[in-house]
Formats: C-alpha cells, sequence, structure tokens
C-alpha cells in the first residue's frame, strides 16, 4: 500500500476539509502559553509557588565520609601523611580526607561497610552506627571543636523545644 503522504499528494486539503478549516491559532488551542491553566494544563508546570525555601542560616553543608573508605584506605593515608600510624591502628582526621571538605560547614562520619582496624578518627559528627562500629573494633571517636559547639547548640534547641 502507498503510504498516506503520496495518497494526498494533488489534494488541497490532505484531508482536513473544507480549505476554510484548519487555519488561525483557533486549531492549534491559542498562541503560546494559551490555555496553561485550561485545556493544556498537563504540557505545563503548576501556576504558583509551593514549597518554601530554609533560610541560609539554619542551613549546613555536610561532606560525608563512610568508614568503609576510611578503613580500607587508612595504610594509603597514612604512607600519604595524612593519616598517623599509632601503635596498631591509625589516627585519621576526616576533614582531610572528606571530597569538598573545604566548602562544608561540617564533616561527618557514616557507618558503612565494616571496620578491620583500629582507628581513631576526628570529625564534626558521626553517626550512632559509625560510633559503634568504631568502638566495636578498639578504636574511637573524637568530635572536632566545632563538632562539640555544634552538639551543645543542638542540645539547647531540644531543650527548648522540650519546655515549648
Amino acid at each position: 500500500m502507498t503510504s498516506k503522504k503520496k495518497r494526498q499528494r494533488g489534494s488541497r486539503t490532505h484531508g482536513g476539509g473544507s480549505h476554510k478549516n484548519r487555519r488561525g491559532a483557533g486549531h492549534r488551542g491559542g498562541r503560546g502559553a494559551a490555555g496553561r491553566d485550561k485545556h493544556e494544563m498537563h504540557q505545563h508546570d503548576p501556576l504558583g509557588k509551593s514549597g518554601f525555601s530554609r533560610p541560609e542560616k539554619v542551613q549546613r553543608e555536610v561532606a560525608t565520609v563512610d568508614l568503609r573508605t576510611l578503613d580500607e584506605d587508612a595504610a594509603l593515608l597514612a604512607a600519604e601523611g595524612v593519616a598517623e600510624e599509632v601503635d596498631g591502628g591509625y589516627e585519621i582526621d576526616a576533614r582531610d580526607v572528606a571530597a569538598e571538605a573545604e566548602d562544608a560547614d561540617l564533616v561527618k562520619v557514616l557507618g558503612s561497610g565494616q571496620v578491620r582496624n583500629e582507628l581513631t578518627v576526628v570529625a564534626d559528627a558521626f553517626s550512632e552506627g559509625a560510633r559503634e562500629k568504631l568502638e566495636a573494633a578498639g578504636g574511637s571517636a573524637e568530635l572536632t571543636e566545632r563538632g562539640w559547639d555544634l552538639a551543645e547548640s543542638d542540645e539547647a534547641t531540644s531543650e527548648d523545644e522540650d519546655e515549648s
């Protein structure tokens, strides 16, 4: 069978009825964004605002490091001079290891992976799982001064919420 395009060659309106049909923007439903809140709403983003933006003074940029990364790379980090080898274990500053730590407000150690080495990790924050795994392997989790300040401010805000 021949294609529809070929069959319509020589036809004035290509199946569109009278030559007066299919003329202006009305055939398309309007020009531009006409009908965006009525008959063409499914083709456009919703109108109006939604959600909210947190104030910048309460936003924190957090860089994260997994325990798996610290444990697997401990020997390499010690060879590079980023970590220190201390009697059977390693002492690592997470701020030196985390990607994008320079731009972040704080560096948090997350507890994914296993810990085989005795690690003493210094960071601004630790997840509960990370702290437990470090201590179970004979290491320790130490907070920086910034970490202590954040912990104290978080406790103060939680006490204020409890009182109200």
